[in-house]
């Protein structure tokens, strides 16, 4: 199995979730996993900020804000709407995810939530959807202001990996509070929780990058992820919390820090620019944690190759 960073896009055709795992594993943290909203406009009308991501160095291309019952992506119209996953993935030559939201209607709320589409909450219908759309994985975690918790996250891990089966790789967890009191700062991970996704069958545990979540510090975030090493599972270590919007020089510190940490893969979030992260600051990482050769192979690799 190849590592990630040096992957084709004929190598991700016929790649299963536990395919890509492996993969993932084999890079020793050099994974670059960039979000954007799928319904906001593109930055640049020419290009989707899908594509934009990609031509950047992410390795991996999530979407945020999408509706499965309603499938589209600002700055495309496919032909037939259900295919536009495919065709997303044909223009980038990479693995799509998707997030979809484990709400909780009884957490308890540190502020007003928003009222979510059912074809973004990761109930059975929207998963199957999903699955039926294209996407290469799933990530089970909260939009501000959602009121997804810990608990209704192990609960949607289950449905998700009865749907998807090996086909999908599986990211679970809380970038931030998500609007739920008990659920912020040092208080969004727990050893408990972790137990908790890792058995219900979660290949890779999301975490807050240390110095993006107040409390969250270095030692903590590598603490977290060696107990999810252990236990057999990757992590995923995020800037969700609109940093990815930031000067060069913080994207490079929360950067060297999450590699210090341990992290397999590393996210940037969506909100650098209304749907997008800084675009220089996706190469920034990129470059950060795997150096100039690694990032300028992915950004010019043909899709044809």
């Amino acid at each position: 199995m190849k590592r990630l960073l040096d992957c084709t896009a004929s190598d991700f055709l016929n790649m299963t979730g536990q395919d890509l795992k492996q993969s993932i594993r084999a890079s020793e943290g050099r994974t670059m996993l960039a979000e954007t909203m799928a319904t906001v406009p593109p930055l640049y009308p020419d290009v989707t900020n899908a594509e934009l991501t990609a031509s950047f160095g992410a390795d991996l291309l999530l979407f945020n804000v999408f509706d499965v019952f309603n499938p589209e992506v600002m700055g495309f119209t496919p032909s037939n709407p259900a295919q536009v996953i495919h065709e997303i993935k044909r223009l980038t030559g990479r693995p799509v995810g998707l997030n979809l939201e484990p709400v909780d209607l009884n957490a308890e709320q540190i502020e007003t939530l928003d009222q979510i589409d059912r074809g973004r909450i990761a109930s059975d219908e929207a998963l199957a959807q999903a699955k039926s759309l294209g996407f290469d994985f799933i990530c089970l975690t909260g939009n501000p202001k959602t009121g997804v918790t810990n608990v209704e996250i192990t609960n949607a891990i289950q449905r998700a990996r009865r749907t998807f089966g090996s086909d999908a790789l599986i990211i679970a967890g809380k970038m931030h509070g998500a609007g739920v009191t008990s659920e912020t700062g040092t208080g969004i991970i727990s050893e408990s929780a972790l137990d908790a996704f890792i058995d219900a069958g979660a290949d890779v545990i999301l975490m807050p990058s240390p110095g993006t979540v107040p409390g969250i510090t270095t030692e903590d975030a590598q603490k977290y992820v060696s107990y999810v090493h252990s236990k057999g599972a990757l992590a995923m270590l995020t800037i969700g919390t609109s940093q990815e919007g930031a000067d060069e020089s913080t994207i490079r510190q929360i950067a060297l820090a999450a590699k210090m940490a341990g992290a397999d893969i590393h996210h940037i979030g969506d909100a650098g620019f209304y749907g997008i992260a800084v675009p220089e600051n996706i190469m920034t990482y990129s470059t950060t944690i795997r150096g100039r050769r690694h990032t300028y192979v992915r950004m010019a690799r043909s899709i044809n190759r």
